[in-house]
């Protein structure tokens, strides 16, 4: 593999290269293997399509660009190796030739550390606000626990109203909101009394006093992560107030990416489009892009902290704590890409060792 290093402004770095056809079409067999992963053929199992059959049963452009991903996936990591990158975020990769019997060209840009200015990052997670946070004792009142025991009482009672509305699966948007404001004004006199049998509904609780020590518990875990969130936004917000670096536009954009998937996943995990949202909303994608900017920003630049801070003090984590967390991925989610989890994985498990570390500061 051939590949030109060029410096580009806001510590980028491009890496243009060819991958010669020899080497490209080594590719194929892992190339068909992932396409056998999601192929689905009648008289065949999912995942136990034969080679020879998914190669017949697939465009040659889409088995060229699986070829492509599966031999850029395995060598970005050597190449900034070699060529001593540091390189920090999920890369652009752009396929700028491609063809059966041809070389694979193609072109990445990555962001790569810049200098950052950090301040006293000890000092400031020793400080009074975080620490105050910490001391306070994390308290669960009986107000809470009812709170919860009453919601769930009257969301029992609305799937039992629900109950015998047949083929509402198939009725209007108007029909549904009309159902659920329906539903939602169910009376307190209807909801199903609070005993050892209402508990028995939610799993393998014996009595009500079971159910409520489980509320009670899951109450103090819940604040319990507040308090340190709390604690963390505290450090965080004087640690990006105190340094000074460049950000790179890539991170920028890649912290936007991100929290776009998450808004689109929310709104399609209640039944709707994306797009009618944007449409009730009356915004594009650029400009929900647009209003972000300021906040992704902030996210890429403490991402950034972290990283020095990491650096800094050797808080990386081992082979064996990413392998771990990988696998769990993968066997939940089987669709999932391996790289990128790997990549998920690497910046959560560096998170949480930095905030660790600062919490005992």
């Amino acid at each position: 593999m051939k590949v030109d290093i060029k410096k580009l402004e806001k510590s980028e770095v491009e890496i243009t290269g060819v991958l010669e056809v020899v080497e490209f079409e080594k590719y194929e067999a892992k190339a068909l293997e992932r396409i056998g992963e999601r192929m689905e053929l009648p008289g065949f199992r999912k995942g136990k399509v034969p080679a020879n059959v998914i190669k017949e049963n697939v465009q040659e452009m889409q088995l060229l660009e699986e070829m492509a991903e599966v031999a850029l996936q395995e060598n970005y990591i050597k190449m900034i190796e070699e060529n001593k990158i540091d390189a920090i975020g999920r890369p652009q990769i752009a396929i700028t030739k491609i063809a059966k019997g041809s070389d694979l060209e193609f072109k990445i840009t990555t962001a790569v550390m810049p200098e950052m200015k950090l301040g006293d990052y000890k000092k400031i997670a020793g400080g009074e606000n975080s620490k105050e946070e910490n001391k306070k004792e994390v308290v669960v009142e009986e107000a809470d626990i009812e709170k919860v025991i009453k919601d769930l009482r009257k969301m029992r009672a609305e799937q039992a109203k629900n109950t015998g509305h047949e083929g509402h699966e198939n009725m209007t948007e108007e029909e549904h909101a009309a159902l659920h404001a329906a539903t939602t004004d169910t009376p307190e006199s209807e909801w199903p009394e609070w005993n050892d049998d209402f508990a028995k509904t939610f799993g393998d609780f014996k009595t009500a006093d079971e159910l409520k020590e489980k509320i009670k518990s899951n109450i103090l875990i819940e604040k319990t992560t507040e308090q340190k969130d709390k604690a963390r936004l505290a450090i965080v917000e004087e640690l990006v107030k105190q340094t000074e670096g460049e950000i790179p536009e890539i991170l920028i954009e890649s912290e936007t990416d991100k929290m776009l998937y998450r808004l689109e996943a929310d709104i399609t995990n209640v039944g709707f489009k994306f797009e009618d949202y944007l449409k009730q909303i009356n915004k594009t994608e650029a400009d929900l892009r647009n209003e972000w900017r300021v906040d992704a920003e902030k996210r890429a630049k403490l991402q950034m902290i972290i990283h020095t801070i990491s650096e800094k003090e050797s808080l990386k984590a081992t082979e064996e704590e990413i392998e771990a967390d990988v696998v769990k991925i993968t066997e939940m989610y089987k669709d999932a890409d391996v790289t990128r989890a790997r990549a998920y994985v690497e910046q959560m498990l560096e998170n949480e060792k930095v905030f660790a570390f600062l919490e005992k500061q």
